[in-house]
């Protein structure tokens, strides 16, 4: 999945925090709602403005930076 369609980084929005194109919610928050064992429905549910591909996107974008996270370390 390609989430640079679906998340973005501005230094004016929650102060450049990667965030859900079109809204404030940040990929921090989401992933904190995932981990705590909301379901996608229940992020839907607590933010209307965002879509399943959104929440998708932002799974996507946790794994690639976990990815070069760890290629970085091995470097």
């Amino acid at each position: 999945m390609n989430y640079e369609e679906h998340i973005v980084r501005d230094a004016n929005i929650c102060g450049g925090e990667p965030v859900l194109k079109g809204t404030r919610v940040t990929v921090r928050t989401v992933l904190a709602s995932l981990a705590e064992g909301a379901s996608t429905q229940d992020i839907l549910d607590d933010f209307p403005t965002l879509t399943e591909r959104a929440v998708r996107a932002v799974i996507a974008f946790a794994a690639a930076s976990a990815e070069e996270d760890l290629s970085q370390s091995h470097s």
